[in-house]
């Protein structure tokens, strides 16, 4: 049983460091596209601004036109015998661009902004946009929150985990049933301490899991805060 266990725990982290060389590749990549790019809309505006306006116009997102303030979400959680909540019904993944009102805190799925939050171990010591973060979670990050009443001890040992483990980040929230939540996409816990068992098994389960819409995605170059 041991051996099963560290060659699953060995497997999974060779796994993780192979997506972290990926992402950055992906971001040394991106930092060229983007230079680039940034030479054809100088060269575009030279020639004529109208054109770039006419250009953006023509590529929005038609799915994002619609009634943006809504998640786009319909179901319920169910919660199982560990505690753990997992929706039942439609989780959306528009792409929409302003604030989403979605039917769970913190929000689980459903429509989100275009750009990720940055989750390779990202601490974030403010509160983040749901929106971003959401979209953290469809790359397949575990998102630690917590509200002023989770004792500082708990903070800090989450805190370290979460630096430690890439496709995971953690902010303050206000807004949730409990003082420590855990998040994945589809997925929800609360848990009673930092050394709350839970919390081992969510991360392993979670992390780059099965429930991940977009596995391998990146968890760095998107938003910071």
């Amino acid at each position: 049983m041991g051996s099963g266990k560290n060659s699953s725990t060995a497997a999974r982290k060779a796994r993780i460091e192979e997506m972290r060389r990926a992402d950055r590749v992906r971001e040394r990549r991106n930092r060229v596209l983007t230079i680039a790019a940034s030479v054809v809309v100088v060269a575009g505006l030279a020639v004529g601004g109208v054109v770039l306006v006419n250009k953006q116009s023509g590529d929005k997102d038609p799915a994002a036109s619609g009634d943006a303030k809504g998640s786009g979400d319909s179901g319920h959680f169910t919660t199982g015998k560990d505690g753990v909540r997992t929706w039942s019904g439609k989780l959306s993944r528009t792409h929409v661009t302003t604030k989403v009102s979605y039917p769970m805190h913190p929000p689980v799925g459903g429509n989100h902004n275009p750009v990720w939050l940055n989750c390779n171990g990202d601490v974030y010591t403010k509160p983040v946009q749901d929106e971003n973060a959401v979209h953290a979670l469809e790359h397949g990050a575990v998102w630690v929150t917590y509200t002023g009443k989770a004792p500082k001890a708990d903070v800090d040992a989450l805190a370290a985990k979460v630096r430690k483990t890439p496709y995971s980040l953690m902010s303050p929230y206000e807004n949730q049933g409990a003082p420590l939540v855990l998040s994945a996409w589809g997925h929800q816990v609360a848990v009673k301490s930092a050394s709350d068992p839970e919390v081992d098994k969510f991360f392993a389960t979670y992390v780059q899991g099965r429930q991940t819409p977009e596995p391998g995605a990146s968890c760095t170059g998107g938003a910071m805060k």
